[in-house]
């Protein structure tokens, strides 16, 4: 038996209604980022096992490129890699005159802080990309110590930019002049003042010193920041992660955050930048790839 037409015309608005609700919850699935991703914070290893592991994760993420920084020794293995494109970084000052969390000798003479002839001659040559990661805070100095000035003056002549670490840090790093009050990218101001024409980008972003960041990021366009640390969920947990990007994103630093592992389970911090529902697919590729192509091109 039919049913009565006024019950059939019912039944048809309600899968109407229905189709175009589920439509609405397919909607809103988020697209996950499939595209080449650049590596804004990589440290190199001497163990040629773990430089092998970590040029297995690249591939198998499709990360094409790298900025690079650990002692002048452990880097220069990489240099004669073809699978990925990498940059290079000078990492000082050196808290006596090792990387922190028990690494190498940061040079080979054990020195703290390297000979600026030495430094400029690697410019000249074409041998360092940037400046970093800077080590300031592990040292227990301000971003604007004026022991580093003739560095910052150095990056600026040569237009090549500098990675501060800010932030805070892991147990264990080993330097007894840490100072966690240091790592507050607000502190960078009289650089920027006194080298108005030197790039920057802030290593993890400088959380939790969120005020700081976005001082320093709205006002001087020429600082950029990696997400490396707070996007990884073995360190941050996805609901800290997920508020400091938003605020980030607010203040309207989209084209200046780049992607970047320091060590982290690469595959997860992407999918963790992936979650986040608040980014369209355009901005997770500026993200992932786009900003650093930008900032590392820069001349």
């Amino acid at each position: 038996m039919g049913l009565p037409m006024n019950n059939l015309i019912i039944l048809t608005v309600l899968i109407v209604a229905s189709l175009h609700s589920f439509g609405q919850q397919n909607s809103t699935v988020i697209k996950k980022y499939q595209g080449v991703v650049f590596d804004a914070h990589l440290h190199s290893h001497l163990d040629d096992d773990q430089r092998a592991k970590d040029l297995e994760e690249f591939k198998k993420n499709n990360v094409t490129g790298a900025a690079i920084t650990c002692s002048w020794n452990a880097q220069q293995p990489y240099r004669s890699l073809q699978s990925i494109k990498l940059i290079y970084g000078l990492i000082l000052p050196c808290p006596n005159g090792v990387v922190p969390y028990g690494g190498p000798r940061c040079f080979e003479n054990g020195q703290e802080f390297p000979d600026l002839a030495w430094v400029r001659q690697l410019a000249v040559d074409g041998k360092i990309d940037f400046l970093g990661e800077l080590l300031n805070q592990y040292y227990g100095i301000s971003m604007s110590d004026t022991r580093m000035y003739p560095y910052y003056a150095l990056a600026q002549e040569f237009n090549i930019p500098i990675a501060m670490h800010t932030g805070l840090a892991g147990p264990d790093h080993g330097c007894p002049n840490f100072d966690p009050l240091m790592g507050d990218p607000k502190l960078l101001e009289p650089t920027l003042k006194a080298f108005p024409k030197l790039r920057v980008w802030l290593m993890h972003a400088g959380a939790p010193y969120l005020e700081g960041t976005l001082k320093i990021m709205t006002e001087y366009k020429q600082v950029y920041a990696d997400i490396s640390v707070i996007a990884n969920p073995a360190i941050v947990p996805m609901e800290d992660f997920s508020a400091y990007m938003k605020s980030l994103m607010d203040a309207g630093i989209e084209d200046r955050l780049m992607f970047g592992s320091d060590g982290g389970d690469i595959a997860k911090m992407i999918d963790q930048i992936n979650k986040l529902d608040f980014l369209t697919m355009e901005q997770k590729e500026k993200i992932f790839y786009k900003n650093a192509q930008t900032f590392f091109s820069a001349k």
